[in-house]
């Protein structure tokens, strides 16, 4: 049967084990304790342990398999790298010929979670479209059963050997540096694929608080998240639609405080939700040291209705309320979004530096994630420009 179109399939660890990985090969948990082999865990001892109870249509267990994700960026990556400095961890990157072999299994999800089912390599082949589909996601949460699902498994027995592997991908080019130092010798490509570890594109500070970002703001490590909301209610498109989906406690806020008027442009609300988000989007994250961590949300008006154009004086006047209000409200990181650009229609060059005026003040630091939906010069990106 003809297999979808699939790059790569994925393992996640430490980047002291890359040179025993590159000339020894992918090792299960069995064969690495039964040969005493030393390695840098990157997993704790519950979840490996956990691994070695889940049966396999062989009558073996999961520990005698070497577990390679279809989807890296999953809800393990996001556990581990708030574990383990990001710049110790690699992904290695196998060749999707693996998926011919006739000795795997695929599982539809996460292979030691009780709803996915572990699947011979006929079967699950069959499966491939729909496994792919639902690990090809930006985001995920637990009550759709998307967090099980994008971390769908092709279980290799044994050992994946050194001859399929293809890239080697890491968070930054400080960590590819020393990754090249270490294996000088090897010809497996190492690049640098920041998004892949949920890190920002790119940084560029403009003081020692506020500084720019490109990425993926929903996974920012800051306290606080900014969301650019209308006052009627509606959270259609762009981050408002993606907090309605993954986050609908803030939604139901949110339409509290539309219902009762309380959103008004110039004002803005803190919702200080209960609930860690780090405990929603890691995979077993009742161990996280940082598991219980607060994240609140900053609903902030840029329009009234949400078929207008964004109001850039209303905006000015909800920067204001926040500078006097952020240390009140215990704000003690914020990330927040280009306020008013992409759907509300405004240009960079004129919400920048009308942020940076207010934001540049703060003794907290303060993450400004660009516009993502349209390209901007560089230029407008400067401090020159931008702290004018």
């Amino acid at each position: 049967m003809k297999r979808p179109q699939i790059t790569g399939l994925y393992y996640i660890t430490h980047i002291d084990n890359v040179s025993s990985i590159l000339s020894r090969g992918i090792f299960c948990h069995e064969r690495i304790e039964g040969e005493k082999i030393e390695y840098t865990r990157i997993y704790d001892d519950g979840i490996v342990a956990n691994r070695k109870d889940i049966q396999t249509p062989d009558g073996g267990t999961l520990w005698k398999f070497t577990n390679l994700y279809f989807q890296p960026r999953n809800p393990m990556l996001y556990r581990v790298i708030h574990e383990k400095p990001i710049s110790k961890i690699a992904i290695i990157s196998v060749r999707p010929e693996i998926l011919d072999r006739l000795d795997i299994y695929i599982s539809t999800g996460n292979a030691a979670h009780s709803s996915s089912e572990i699947l011979p390599s006929g079967e699950g082949r069959k499966t491939l479209r729909k496994i792919i589909k639902d690990t090809m996601i930006e985001y995920w949460k637990e009550q759709d059963g998307s967090k099980r699902r994008i971390m769908a498994e092709c279980l290799v027995p044994d050992m994946v050997p050194p001859s399929l592997i293809q890239t080697i991908y890491v968070a930054t080019r400080s960590t590819k540096a020393n990754l090249e130092a270490a294996i000088p010798s090897s010809n497996i490509p190492i690049v640098t694929e920041p998004n892949m570890f949920f890190h920002p594109l790119w940084i560029r500070h403009l003081t020692e608080k506020l500084y720019l970002a490109e990425g993926d703001m929903f996974f920012s490590k800051a306290q606080t998240i900014t969301i650019s909301v209308n006052t009627v209610g509606v959270m259609g498109k762009g981050l408002a639609s993606r907090t309605r989906y993954q986050f609908s406690d803030v939604y139901v806020h949110y339409e509290d405080l539309c219902r009762s008027r309380k959103l008004k442009m110039g004002r803005p609300q803190v919702y200080k939700r209960e609930s860690s988000l780090d405990y929603e989007l890691a995979d077993e994250p009742g161990t996280l040291p940082n598991g219980n961590s607060e994240k609140w949300f900053l609903l902030f008006p840029t329009k009234r209705h949400w078929r207008e154009r964004a109001d850039i004086a209303g905006i000015e006047e909800g920067l204001k309320w926040l500078s006097d209000n952020y240390k009140k409200e215990g704000i003690k990181s914020l990330a927040i979004p280009a306020l008013g650009c992409g759907l509300g229609r405004l240009e960079w060059h004129d919400v920048g530096p009308l942020m940076c005026r207010y934001l540049k003040t703060f003794d907290i630091t303060v993450a400004v994630y660009i516009p993502a939906e349209k390209d901007v010069s560089s230029e407008y990106f400067s401090k020159d420009f931008l702290l004018q």
